[in-house]
């Protein structure tokens, strides 16, 4: 397979599946989950979608949970990025999350605008303080 294949791939789950696959091809499911780019779920108790989170986040992936409810609270907080969608399902999510939006339109620019501030941020803080360390050093070597 190329990897450009590899990378195009998705999933969708439902909770019924999800137990299947945790009893009886856990390692297949791992190797699937880490060439598919987007996991879609439905149908799961929080506890699965939790594990699920897990199994990723163990695999060495990065994840991101997105939920509106306090039914995604736990697969929120075992993210490693959580966001929380404010609105009829009241606002256990958003106070679990990492970061809050009021509506699902809004995570497009939270992810593509703040999400590069804030890689600009860290990147110009690490550089400046390799810098700083520097100068401190050549200072106290002359």
């Amino acid at each position: 397979m190329s990897n450009l294949f590899m990378q195009d791939l998705a999933f969708v789950l439902d909770g019924w599946a999800l137990e299947i696959i945790l009893k009886r091809s856990l390692e297949s499911f791992t190797k699937l989950a880490m060439m598919s780019r987007t996991a879609i779920c439905c149908r799961m108790t929080p506890l699965q979608k939790a594990q699920l989170v897990g199994i990723l986040k163990s695999s060495g992936s990065l994840t991101l949970a997105i939920g509106d409810g306090g039914n995604d609270v736990r697969m929120i907080q075992e993210a490693n990025v959580g966001v929380g969608i404010s609105g009829r399902e009241g606002l256990q999510a958003a106070r679990a999350a990492d970061y809050s939006i009021g509506k699902f339109k809004f995570l497009r620019r939270l992810i593509l605008v703040h999400g590069r501030y804030s890689y600009n941020r860290t990147a110009f803080i690490s550089q400046y303080s390799f810098y700083k360390s520097l100068l401190i050093c050549f200072i106290q070597i002359l």
